[in-house]
């Protein structure tokens, strides 16, 4: 496929990856231009590089060079699905860059990638499974009755608890939970005291 159509084709996969499943869904407008950037960035890199021979050799390189950016230059903390839509953003560029082989193969890695995350980071998928880091007004440190305890707040079931920090002069409690509400159940954990620590993701 001629290498235009295959920007081209790039172009519209960046735009319904960002504008047409993340951000729709997750709402964080400095990783729209973010994601553009990287994608149409490697985009232009390695299609300027690949015309010298660089081969799969620079694909693989510029992948590394991406992930290595994301780990070590980012400025903010990113979520594990904000991560995964930087690696999409990634493979979009490099795929359209390459160029080569049959007609319909990279249109449909392309497409491959946009339906598996519309799938992996859709709404519904494991919707009653939640994550908290909460802070006890309580020290606790029985795994069980912290677990109860948790159970009893929350409303809901504890998979897992993990205790972050236990602090007995100040007599609270960190721990990242990780549980599931029934369905049609709201993630609002119940505080019903004041001193209760507050709740984040």
């Amino acid at each position: 496929m001629p290498q235009p159509a295959l920007f081209a084709i790039d172009i519209v996969a960046v735009i319904l990856l960002v504008f047409g499943l993340y951000f729709p869904r997750h709402r964080r407008r400095d990783l729209v231009a973010a994601y553009l950037g990287v994608n149409v960035g490697v985009m232009a890199v390695a299609s300027s590089l690949g015309t010298s021979g660089g081969g799969a050799g620079l694909g693989l390189g510029l992948a590394l060079f991406g992930v290595l950016s994301i780990i070590r230059l980012r400025s903010t903390e990113l979520d594990q699905h904000e991560v995964a839509y930087y690696f999409c953003a990634l493979a979009l560029g490099i795929l359209s860059a390459l160029g080569g082989g049959a007609a319909w193969h990279i249109p449909a890695m392309m497409a491959l990638i946009l339906l598996v995350m519309f799938v992996g980071d859709h709404p519904r998928l494991l919707r009653t499974y939640r994550r908290h880091s909460m802070l006890l007004d309580q020290a606790i440190t029985d795994h069980l009755t912290l677990v109860a305890h948790l159970e009893q707040l929350l409303g809901a079931r504890v998979h897992a608890a993990a205790v972050q920090r236990v602090d007995l002069v100040n007599d609270t409690t960190l721990v990242d939970v990780r549980y599931s509400v029934p369905t049609g159940a709201t993630a609002t954990p119940r505080v019903t005291a004041p001193a209760t620590g507050g709740v984040r993701r």
